[in-house]
């Protein structure tokens, strides 16, 4: 043990140190600062795995709500297969009318849903009214309208090229097409109220689950 000079302790207590004790701890025992952060470190890695979960259910939610949302534009595709079948009279190919009805609109759905809301609104962009609004319009546009207007398409061809139906006289071929169709095609009043209903519970839905990830976050 190294022992002071008399000198030296003077000049300690003169400087004003009078306590010349150093904290020693046991071997094997680690200090205090090594102690809280060992105590930390399992309260940090089960802080990172409750926000690896919390992502990946909402992920899973994502993506749930918008193939949700296709599956409701295919079967508004085959409802309007439906529809046109029966009022033109066409009973050819059904299995490659339903196949196309089924899954180009359940397609067109997801990819523009995906473009137009999901992928905006995890930019930051939009607002929730903005956000509700373009769900809404991607499910009238690519739910009812595009599933429509593609039923329509194939059955006239097929009705046509079959003559399952009287041509349409020359000049006045909308007129002819619209008095065919004009009372069956009221039938897709249903599924009009019905996608674009989901369309903005699915938007208002996705927008929570946005703001509910950004509080989270901060």
């Amino acid at each position: 043990m190294v022992a002071l000079r008399p000198e030296a302790a003077g000049e300690l207590r003169s400087s004003g140190v009078t306590d010349t004790k150093m904290a020693v701890y046991p071997p094997g025992h680690p200090t205090p600062p090594l102690r809280d952060a060992n105590l930390r470190r399992p309260v940090i890695m089960d802080i990172i795995e409750k926000k690896i979960e919390y992502l990946r259910k909402e992920k899973a939610l994502n993506i749930r709500g918008t193939v949700l949302f296709g599956i409701t534009a295919g079967i508004s595709g085959i409802s309007a297969n439906l529809v046109f079948r029966k009022c033109l009279g066409v009973n050819y190919d059904t299995l490659k009318t339903f196949t196309s009805l089924a899954t180009l609109p359940f397609l067109s759905s997801v990819v523009t849903y995906k473009l137009f809301v999901t992928d905006a609104l995890y930019t930051g962009n939009i607002s929730k009214e903005n956000c509700v609004l373009r769900s809404f319009l991607v499910s009238l546009l690519c739910g009812v309208l595009h599933p429509t207007a593609l039923a329509f398409s194939k059955n006239a061809r097929l009705a046509v090229k079959y003559q399952t139906v009287p041509l349409p006289p020359k000049g006045r071929v909308i007129l002819h097409w619209v008095l065919l169709c004009q009372t069956d095609i009221k039938l897709m009043i249903i599924p009009l109220i019905f996608h674009t209903s989901f369309g903005l519970l699915n938007g208002l839905t996705h927008y929570m689950i946005y703001e509910s990830t950004h509080e989270n976050h901060m």
